[in-house]
């Protein structure tokens, strides 16, 4: 007997969607970062064992859109509920609710299995965390509630194991050896626009997108040259810095953390272009991978 399906998280940004399937993989497959809607795209993290595969698939944090960009991080959200054969609901100690009602009504109609996780348990106390889940309970009956810290390693083994009582039957969806559905230059992308997330601040981490031009590898190095677009002139000189500086930094960054996750030499260069109203431009959008 072989199972297999999609789990699929969904929740508000930064209650730890990303940190939670990067522990389920093992690998770092989604950026994290303190703030809001670090992640923008729907990315697939596959466990596989001799008789099982679960597709995990984070989705980005559930927000009312502003701008097509927003729209089209919202559209992944609802891929997300079509295609799951267990959803995951993840909420942190404190929260209310889902930022956008009609997810919320789907989460309590929902005909799948529903694990809600209340993550950063570490954070709280016990008087605390009974109240969370009596709140929970009553809000939404039907759901297993899971006390987890995703940062802490606390309890997600415990979630994996009930994921995979409630898999159906059936055959790998992926080749085994396979860990994500994405190509090597989306993760070189998502760790420069991780590292401009961490360095920049106010809105210009939010009105960038990395395209990565050029992957070249051989036994010992890979080269890459890597264009950050930016929306506007004073964006890029912000980007650069002073003689190059800030930019130096986040390649300097970047370069460190695709080593580890390559296993090899890295040699990455990095250029900032102005590409206006990006995040409002349906061309420019379905170029990046979005409203696919």
């Amino acid at each position: 007997m072989h199972k297999s399906g999609f789990v699929n998280i969904i929740g508000n940004p930064n209650v730890g969607k990303s940190t939670f399937m990067n522990a389920m993989v093992g690998e770092k497959l989604s950026i994290i970062t303190s703030k809001a809607q670090t992640t923008r795209h729907r990315i697939f993290g596959i466990v596989n064992g001799e008789d099982f595969q679960v597709v995990f698939s984070d989705t980005p944090g559930i927000i009312k859109p502003a701008y097509e960009l927003q729209s089209s991080m919202m559209d992944f959200v609802k891929s997300a509920f079509e295609d799951a054969d267990v959803l995951i609901y993840m909420v942190e100690i404190g929260e209310k609710g889902l930022k956008d009602e009609n997810f919320f009504k789907k989460i309590s109609n929902s005909k799948i299995p529903v694990l809600l996780l209340l993550n950063k348990i570490d954070t709280s106390d016990q008087a605390h965390l009974e109240e969370q889940i009596q709140y929970w309970q009553g809000l939404l009956p039907k759901v297993e509630i899971f006390p987890i810290s995703a940062l802490e390693n606390f309890n997600v083994k415990e979630v994996f194991n009930r994921i995979l009582e409630l898999l159906p039957e059936g055959p790998p969806y992926y080749p085994k050896d396979q860990l994500t559905d994405k190509p090597e230059r989306f993760f070189v992308n998502e760790t420069i626009r991780e590292k401009i997330l961490l360095q920049y601040k106010k809105e210009i981490p939010y009105a960038v997108e990395v395209e990565t031009e050029e992957f070249l590898e051989d036994d010992k190095i890979i080269r890459i040259r890597s264009v950050i677009m930016v929306e506007r002139d004073t964006q890029k000189g912000i980007i650069i810095g002073h003689k190059g500086s800030a930019l130096k930094k986040v390649g300097v960054e970047a370069r460190k953390d695709l080593e580890k996750f390559f296993g090899k030499q890295v040699h990455i260069e990095l250029y900032v272009k102005v590409n206006k109203n990006w995040r409002s431009n349906s061309n420019q959008l379905k170029r990046f991978g979005y409203n696919n």
